[in-house]
């Protein structure tokens, strides 16, 4: 077999990827991006982008139900599910071809096609044999289906993103991110949705106000969250429809769609990462250092492949400071993993960094201050719905450092992100209060309470 030699060879042309040979390249390493699919990988294909654009949808429909308030009238309301799809899938296939012209510009070579490891140092693609001193996986992940009678008749959150249609009902099996966001958006479009909960509550791993309020906005929008509930088989029934044999608060459903949202598993099962030595678990997660190092020198995981955040814009942080290390002169170069924040695109948003309140009194103990308000936002004194806006610091020490913040509600999301640079720098509560509020704003009650 012929080889090709070079310094970095990134597996997978994701987030994590892509960000890590881009920077390496300008730096001058000679680099390579494998992948046989298309480019951006899950946020760009079935992930944060498209999801964004169908919560936008969703976040219209629900301006629209609050527009009366505001002294509009709305004699008709259409919504064109098709017409989104097209526009959302043109926008997703621009965004894959610009990607071709970042790497070409970057000077990284595209290899396409699947890679296997030969040996520590070496990747078969296709036949052909490359070489790298450095060779970062970043392959990503998939959406988890359960092993049980009749689950190839629901789809995935993948499967979501080819719908042609809004299904008249909808059943999503599930408790994370994925399955509240998902519910959100099929609600607000038209369809009627059912939420199972294999436990009691949704985002257990979240502040536990975030899980309390979220939940109550899921059911007072319509949506019918079955709690201790999971499906045991499935089968389908005439004209496509699904009968679902559930163990819990329902014993049958029957929906027109079924949408798994149980988790993800990473796609490392078919790089013969045993060729390399490189350690693995039994669920797939290749373990890796602070440094982003694996087990075997020359080696690195970032992004959903390892157990940390399995975010985008953390894959690209990591992506990023690897290639500062290995190619940029900055050995000590790496991502810390404290207080990153991240959003929920629920209806309302959910924005969250640092330690919930929970783990915060496991690590404090009694040094512990809570300080939280609920009220309602100004943009819903004429509306009909009627959500609050919810908030927490949690602050911990003597001088109140803040160690946690928590929002769940309008422009959450765009909200958090000044914050979090503030958490993440040590403000304290005093450094909070001694900000002049912006009036009047949701945003202004993070420095104004007491």
């Amino acid at each position: 077999m012929a080889e090709q030699h070079y310094d970095l060879i990134a597996i997978g042309g994701g987030s994590g990827g892509l960000s890590v040979v881009e920077r390496a390249a300008s730096y001058g390493a000679h680099c390579a991006l494998i992948e046989s699919g298309r480019l951006g990988g899950t946020c760009v294909n079935a992930g944060c982008v498209p999801k964004k654009v169908m919560w936008y949808a969703a976040h219209l429909a629900h301006a629209l139900d609050d527009a009366p308030g505001y002294g509009f009238r709305l004699d008709y309301f259409g919504f064109d599910w098709k017409k989104l799809k097209n526009a959302r899938d043109s926008f997703v296939e621009k965004i894959n071809e610009w990607y071709l012209d970042y790497l070409q510009n970057a000077g990284v070579e595209l290899i396409r096609g699947s890679a296997r490891f030969a040996d520590a140092h070496t990747l078969e693609v296709n036949g052909t044999r490359y070489t790298a001193d450095h060779i970062v996986i970043a392959t990503g992940g998939r959406p988890q289906i359960p092993s049980l009678p009749g689950a190839e008749f629901g789809i995935t959150s993948d499967g979501f993103f080819t719908l042609q249609t809004c299904p008249p009902r909808t059943v999503l099996a599930g408790s994370g991110y994925i399955a509240v966001e998902l519910a959100g958006m099929l609600n607000a479009l038209g369809s009627e949705v059912t939420l199972l909960v294999r436990k009691d509550q949704v985002l257990r791993p979240f502040d536990a106000m975030l899980r309390e309020q979220l939940m109550e906005r899921l059911r007072e929008d319509g949506i019918t969250v079955l709690t201790q509930t999971q499906v045991r088989a499935v089968a389908r029934l005439a004209r496509g429809a699904l009968s679902l044999h559930c163990e819990g608060q329902a014993s049958v459903l029957h929906t027109d769609a079924l949408i798994w949202a149980i988790g993800r598993e990473p796609n490392t099962d078919t790089l013969n990462l045993a060729a390399a030595g490189v350690a693995v678990q039994p669920n797939g997660i290749i373990p890796t250092d602070a440094y982003q190092n694996t087990n075997i020198p020359g080696i690195y995981a970032i992004g959903d492949v390892t157990e940390r955040f399995h975010l985008t814009p953390v894959a690209i942080a990591a992506g990023r400071r690897l290639a500062d290390r290995l190619s940029g002169g900055q050995p000590e170069r790496r991502l810390p993993y404290e207080n990153i924040p991240t959003v929920i695109f629920t209806h309302p948003p959910i924005g969250t960094v640092g330690l919930t309140e929970e783990e915060a009194r496991r690590q404090y103990g009694d040094a512990v201050k809570i300080y939280q308000t609920r009220f309602r936002p100004m943009y819903h004194a004429f509306t009909t719905r009627q959500p609050p806006m919810v908030m927490k610091l949690v602050c911990a020490g003597p001088e109140e450092k803040i160690v946690g913040g928590h929002i769940i509600g309008e422009n959450a999301d765009e909200m958090l992100q000044g914050f979090a640079v503030a958490i993440r720098m040590g403000a304290t509560k005093r450094d909070f209060d001694d900000t002049v509020a912006i009036h009047p704003t949701s945003a202004e009650e993070l420095v104004t309470m007491r």
